[in-house]
């Protein structure tokens, strides 16, 4: 639809109409005129001096029956360019005889003003009731009506009908049936036409392509790439965008190189998307150094370009430069959009910074940008993997529109902080709001189930509900249904499920049942099973570091030297457990028995104290924990100072009485830990929410969210 533009000047273009009317030396040019004037008004969108027009030609009294039929068609043409279709279609009704161009003008206009049935409709009148026969130009305008409101059936229908009549080898015919059909995810239809009509042009591949892409059939779309280079039609920039888009999908670097050769040794123009494109690609494809290479050496950059770096550092871990990014864009005067401001909500959940995160919750509010879906699902995230579920919730229950990734990211969200019947709570909602759930809901799902126990509730969502509503399941799925048998104790029947269920296992499924045999204490299947992983991956370093802890528990010590040596041999080296939370914009990081920072003394202290009060309400160190071998004094003394004590520590002693403690462990939480951060939560009074590499617990009272089931 074109952009209205309003006149220049109004009241001159008013002065000459009369003058272009009473001008006209011969009959021909007062004919030629007057629609040469009305062609112009409807480019330009001037409703005023058009009606004028139009009130003239209706007052003068030199019209012949063909002018008639012209004249009516260009105020057919000039009212639906003005989006007045109601007084379109009344000319139309009004014409006594009507040419091909009357049709078209009113079926164009009825499909720039979105009423795509309505041109649909008139073609049946056509077809049915009129002498006159329908050309390429009405059935490429009925093919894009199809494709834009996704109705298939009527598109096979004029398939049908210009194979019968021969216009199918028109290129505009063409276009047309191919966009149709891959806009209407009928891939099969797309290539039938594509594969069996000669001719195309650049335009016929780009939708086939398009298409492919945005339904998953990336293979089928390399093979059609294959024919574009062997057919050489001149690309353009829809080409390589598309392209570009392609090798950022597989992930194929060595393509997308090649790829962007070929753009450099044509003409064609790098405009601000084929340079988005460009750093999307080498982004998506692990390429950070390429992708901000190309950025610099781009000199009109527009926020569409600055947001695409932004994801490539996002997608590719680097959260803080993302943000300083953001702070860079912004020296440069470009304003960031709701895509930009998802990204950088993305990058703080990804850097777990609640502080930061509420700021720029602060910055969209201002900037208008809230009720853009995409930020409100940005938005649930960060509060979500940020440690702040209520913030999540306060957010996802103040949105207008709702997609399915908004319900996924609440489901998950509260999944991950262990609330699984609010969870499903939420699932039941979004199926009572029409929403289908897809594979990514059912996870969430799954593991909600797992939190609570419910076993028999997942075995339903994955034998049943899912086939009920088509979701295929996956490994994610099964393993989701192994960490739920295994941490219901049931870890015979986990083995049995992973041995009978014809899936290609990874290591990660596996190690979540080796995980529950050291939590259960089921040390001789965990370490069967540990030894069976070992071999699938011999530098799974958790597995590794599991089996020691069994042969730990069990007071084996030569069963954990051998495993020592046995990862010293393979230079596979433990991730050392560490703790950090933000206070005032600053991560104070923590390792176990810390003596680097500043304060260390002081926190020592704080630890003490804080053991000291706790012990009268039935604090006794698990000393089991300790995965050493030596005296019972030391163990203590070992667990006194985990890392994740001393920052819960540090957080007492630095924030106010009434805040809330944030602290982010990169492995799991200890039970030592566990226990005593419930009764240090009693005693000072305060919320403490631990996020480790499996959920979050949220210490309250001297309970846990997880209600000691994790």
């Amino acid at each position: 639809m074109l952009t209205p533009r309003p006149p220049t000047n109004t009241r001159a273009s008013l002065k000459y109409v009369p003058l272009l009317l009473k001008t006209s030396p011969t009959p021909s040019s007062s004919l030629a005129d007057p629609i040469k004037l009305l062609n112009k008004l409807a480019e330009t969108r001037n409703l005023k001096v058009g009606k004028v027009l139009h009130a003239q030609l209706i007052t003068s009294s030199h019209a012949s029956e063909i002018g008639d039929v012209f004249r009516s068609n260009s105020l057919i043409n000039f009212y639906a360019k003005c989006d007045e279709i109601p007084v379109a279609r009344h000319l139309f009704d009004q014409m006594s005889d009507r040419n091909i161009v009357s049709w078209s003008a009113l079926m164009t206009g009825y499909l720039h003003n979105g009423l795509a049935l309505e041109v649909l409709g008139l073609l049946k009148e056509l077809v049915s009731g009129e002498n006159l026969r329908p050309n390429e130009y009405i059935f490429a305008i009925a093919l894009s009506s199809c494709s834009v409101s996704g109705r298939v059936e009527e598109g096979k229908q004029c398939h049908g009908y210009v194979l019968k009549s021969g216009l199918v080898f028109h290129q505009y015919v063409k276009n047309a049936l191919i966009h149709m059909y891959s806009r209407c995810m009928d891939v099969e239809g797309a290539m039938w036409v594509l594969n069996t009509l000669p001719g195309y042009d650049i335009f016929s591949y780009n939708s086939v392509v398009n298409g492919l892409i945005d339904l998953g059939y990336l293979r089928e779309a390399l093979e059609v790439l294959g024919c574009m280079v062997t057919i050489r039609n001149a690309w353009d920039n829809v080409t390589f965008v598309t392209l570009f888009g392609l090798c950022a999908r597989l992930k194929d670097l060595k393509l997308g190189m090649q790829v962007h050769g070929q753009m450099l040794k044509s003409d064609v123009e790098s405009d601000v998307f084929v340079s988005s494109a460009i750093v999307d690609m080498y982004g998506k494809c692990g390429n950070i150094a390429n992708a901000r290479t190309f950025f610099c050496g781009f000199p009109n950059r527009n926020v569409v370009s600055w947001t695409a770096l932004m994801a490539a550092y996002f997608q590719n871990g680097y959260f803080e430069e993302a943000l300083h990014l953001f702070m860079e864009m912004e020296v440069h005067d470009v304003m960031p959009n709701e895509y930009s401001f998802a990204v950088l909500l993305n990058s703080s959940a990804g850097l777990s910074a609640l502080r930061l995160g509420d700021l720029l919750h602060a910055r969209i509010e201002k900037s208008g940008f809230k009720d853009h879906t995409i930020v409100g699902n940005a938005l649930v995230i960060m509060y979500s993997k940020s440690g702040n579920i209520i913030g999540a919730n306060k957010v996802f229950l103040g949105m207008i529109f709702r997609d399915s990734v908004t319900w996924n990211a609440m489901i998950s969200g509260y999944s991950h902080h262990g609330l699984g019947k609010e969870a499903l709570n939420v699932f039941q909602d979004m199926l009572a709001a029409g929403v289908s759930p897809n594979y990514v809901t059912f996870i969430a799902v799954l593991s909600a189930c797992a939190h609570l126990g419910l076993v028999q509730e997942g075995l339903y969502y994955l034998n049943q509900l899912m086939k009920q509503v088509g979701v295929e399941p996956g490994l994610e799925h099964y393993t989701c249904i192994v960490g739920l048998l295994s941490r219901a104790g049931l870890l015979d029947e986990a083995e049995n499920f992973m041995r009978s269920t014809p899936v290609k296992w990874d290591v990660i499924a596996w190690r979540t049942l080796v995980n529950a045999c050291h939590v259960h204490r089921n040390y001789g299947l965990g370490k069967r099973i540990a030894e069976f992983v070992i071999q699938m991956d011999p530098h799974d370093v958790g597995t590794y570091t599991l089996l020691s802890n069994m042969y730990a528990k069990e007071r084996r010590w030569d069963g954990v030297v051998k495993i020592r040596k046995l990862m010293r041999e393979r230079n596979i080296k433990k991730e050392p457990g560490v703790s950090w939370l933000e206070i005032r914009n600053t991560a104070h990081v923590f390792v176990s028995e810390d003596k680097k920072h500043p304060e260390y003394s002081q926190i020592h202290e704080k630890v003490q104290e804080l053991l000291a009060k706790i012990k009268p309400l039935g604090y006794v160190p698990d000393i089991a924990s300790v995965l050493h071998d030596v005296e019972d004094e030391q163990k203590e003394a070992y667990l006194s100072y985990h890392s994740e004590k001393l920052a819960i520590a540090y957080g007492l002693m630095k924030t106010p009485s009434e805040a809330s403690i944030r602290v982010i462990k990169n492995i799991r939480m200890c039970d030592d830990c566990h226990s005593a951060a419930k009764l240090i939560s009693k005693v000072t009074n305060r919320v403490i929410i631990v996020r480790d590499a499996n959920r979050f617990h949220h210490f309250q009272d001297g309970g846990c969210s997880c209600a000691d089931y994790w």
